[in-house]
């Protein structure tokens, strides 16, 4: 269907929040959870090239600390920042920017699900971009037991809404 094409209903797309939506100091959750697999893990860690044998040798990490593989942290991080995805930032990011401090204070185990919540810590108006801001998101992940298993601060370029575009 084209846009210039007309229903008789109204229609509802998803997509994320535009600059002047955002609120700071207030926690978005992200919902549903992912349940990580041993797959998931297997390839993301060999489609990016990591030979980690804490990711993929069974045999060489039950002998280790925590007594078995676990998940790649930046599968974890990557499943952090998708969670927020469709609240946040579908079809209104213009550019992810760079990440700030990023840490897992807890492994991810295969068969763990995560679950995301997001801060906006700060939004600003683009200096040089007339129509865009600067949003400064900490996504948090948690285990399905609560656990905190990761955080990071990630510095986004996320468009105006369309009626204040002149």
């Amino acid at each position: 269907m084209t846009k210039s094409e007309q229903l008789p209903y109204p229609v509802v797309e998803q997509r994320g929040l535009w600059f002047e939506e955002f609120q700071t100091s207030t926690v978005y959750r992200h919902a549903p959870g992912r349940t990580i697999s041993e797959a998931d893990n297997i390839l993301f860690t060999t489609t990016t090239m990591n030979p980690q044998a804490l990711h993929l040798d069974a045999a060489w990490s039950s002998d280790q600390e925590f007594g078995e593989r676990l998940v790649n942290s930046l599968l974890t991080l990557s499943v952090l920042v998708g969670l927020s995805v469709g609240q946040l930032t579908q079809g209104t990011v213009v550019a992810n920017l760079g990440f700030g401090e990023v840490r897992f204070p807890a492994p991810v185990r295969h068969g763990d699900t995560l679950y995301a919540e997001t801060v906006v810590l700060d939004k600003r108006p683009s200096q040089r971009r007339p129509r865009q801001g600067i949003v400064t998101f900490e996504h948090t992940a948690r285990n399905q037991h609560g656990d905190i298993v990761a955080v990071a601060r990630r510095a986004t370029m996320v468009a105006f809404a369309p009626e204040s575009r002149g």
